[in-house]
């Protein structure tokens, strides 16, 4: 059984948000990766920015555990969201480029 996390009402997304974001960043960090990692974020966050814009407006999907604030038509919660994911998987990528490195 999952512990239920939605005791947090509206805070619930952005609270898992700062838990995986502060994962990426520890792992952005140990690798030395932070620099690489906001260029390639900042390069990708229009492409994302569109693409959550554009599904949360025809409907695709919705957020009910938020806190309701919007930034530029899309929940605050989702610009998080848009910077932490690739920011998760290009630590895990750095962290295992590091260990194949020194593999070597």
């Amino acid at each position: 059984m999952l512990p239920d996390i939605t005791v947090l009402g509206p805070w619930t997304y952005l609270a898992t948000e700062v838990v995986f974001g502060t994962a990426a960043l520890l792992l952005l960090l140990r690798a030395d990766a932070v620099g690489r990692a906001a260029r390639t974020v900042a390069i990708l966050y229009p492409v994302a920015y569109v693409w959550d814009w554009y599904t949360l407006a025809v409907g695709v999907f919705s957020i009910e555990m938020r806190t309701g604030v919007e930034l530029l038509w899309i929940p605050v919660e989702e610009h998080i969201f848009i910077v932490v994911v690739p920011a998760f998987v290009l630590g895990i990528h750095e962290n295992l480029r590091l260990r194949d490195e020194n593999r070597e």
